[in-house]
């Protein structure tokens, strides 16, 4: 900390250092909004004004200059800046609304301004109305996101049945961390397992622009704890939903799939290792799956990416990834070279993240958020990106491409959407 600022950790930094003409650097939330009458912008305004001071990265910008990139104090910030209503166009339809947040995920955000904007689109035809949150990555990764939320702009839904706030209904997964010295002796096992496994070119290695195109899809809850269950080693709500993934990506894929290698690059909160678990910023690490594609059996898929992950957390690998790209940071280059390596589209195909979202129904200004949902870019040879958050009793799917490098987004999702659904049923059926 200086008298000028705070300079931003080596992780925001380098995410912030990504942005580019081509990649704006932001994540999305998106919430569906009950039918109701209109939101009053000025009285929302005024709401998540008087909310500001519980995240100091609200009124804060990112200043460059000389040497490494600070936070300061954003002077002369205007709420009206950062909750607007989207103009232009009609908004009438889910289609119309995929189309304006496609196009809010290909715009940047200001770097004279702090780097967060809350876009109120329609009403739609049905009277339901969304809220699109853009947060820079430099600021949040994808659980301090949701606090941010939490704190500037939701509340529970019915605050007389759940004597909890939504930050305290969201509580971050728990990841095995070890990090003592005598765990580095397994380093190697770790790295081999993690980044030593170059797959089949992916489908998804490609050059990309600035276009982006979204979609979305839904699951249960309660379906996902289903399946998990009824594996003879019980799976997890995120192992259910890799092999959902795979398996619409499997079938979306059609005749190729059988010769790739995909994996999924896997993130992992480590905001529980900190002494402050609500701290803004990234901290995060990551495993790789394989996606185990060209199986015919959804549920032989479930257990071998359930037995994978199983083994990545049991010993530890995010943990460990996390100590040893911080390590390599404290020597000069090392820290782009590791990077280049594990980030290669021969290391893993796409990201899918899964970030807990409130556990118990939300709301703004008194409206429901009937839908919630999460969208993270796509990067260079990793032209797709998905991303899943829960909110009570679902979890919101989301799909991001650049269309000119991978067309047809919208497919995938209802390939997902009936993979989920294929995977239930064989669960069942097992179960008899």
């Amino acid at each position: 900390m200086t008298d000028d600022g705070e300079f931003l950790s080596a992780d925001d930094a380098r995410i912030l250092a990504l942005e580019s003409s081509v990649l704006t650097g932001h994540t999305l939330k998106l919430m569906i909004l009950a039918p109701g009458e209109p939101l009053d912008l000025e009285a929302l305004r005024a709401s998540v004004a008087q909310r500001l001071g519980a995240e100091p990265r609200a009124l804060q910008r990112v200043e460059l200059g000389a040497g490494a990139p600070r936070w300061v104090a954003a002077e002369g910030f205007d709420i009206a800046h950062h909750v607007r209503r989207r103009a232009g166009g009609e908004c009438a339809t889910p289609e119309d609304l995929r189309r304006e947040v496609s196009e809010l995920m290909s715009e940047h955000l200001d770097r004279a301004r702090p780097l967060w904007t809350l876009d109120l689109i329609g009403p739609l035809a049905d009277g339901s109305e969304a809220i699109a949150a853009r947060m820079h990555h430099a600021m949040v990764d994808g659980i301090a996101g949701m606090r941010f939320l939490e704190a500037i702009l939701l509340d529970v839904h019915d605050a007389s049945r759940h004597d909890v706030s939504p930050r305290d209904a969201a509580p971050a997964p728990v990841y095995p961390s070890r990090s003592c010295a005598n765990e580095w002796i397994r380093l190697p096992e770790v790295v081999a397992r993690e980044l030593g496994q170059p797959g089949s070119r992916s489908p998804f290695d490609r050059p990309i622009t600035a276009a982006r195109d979204v979609a979305f899809a839904v699951a249960p809850l309660d379906g996902l704890k289903v399946i998990g269950a009824s594996r003879p080693q019980h799976a997890t709500i995120n192992d259910v939903l890799l092999a959902a993934v795979a398996g619409g990506l499997d079938a979306w894929l059609g005749a190729h799939a059988a010769h790739l290698d995909l994996r999924a690059q896997v993130p992992v909160s480590l905001h529980h290792r900190d002494e402050d678990a609500s701290a803004a910023g990234n901290h995060d690490s990551f495993i790789n799956v394989d996606l185990e594609l060209g199986t015919s059996d959804p549920l032989r898929r479930l257990d071998r990416i359930s037995a994978r992950t199983r083994a990545e957390k049991q010993a530890g690998d995010a943990s460990l990834l996390y100590d040893l790209f911080h390590a390599l940071g404290a020597i000069p280059g090392m820290d782009a070279v590791a990077h280049r390596v594990a980030d290669s589209p021969r290391e893993f195909s796409l990201a899918i993240s899964n970030v807990p979202g409130p556990r118990i129904p939300v709301a703004v200004a008194g409206r429901r958020v009937d839908r919630l949902f999460s969208s993270s870019e796509p990067g260079s040879h990793h032209a797709l990106r998905i991303a899943a958050i829960s909110h009570a009793d679902e979890i919101g799917i989301g799909f991001c491409t650049d269309p000119t490098a991978v067309p047809r987004v919208e497919a995938l999702a209802e390939a997902v959407g009936r993979a989920y659904g294929e995977l239930h049923r064989a669960a069942l059926g097992s179960a008899r």
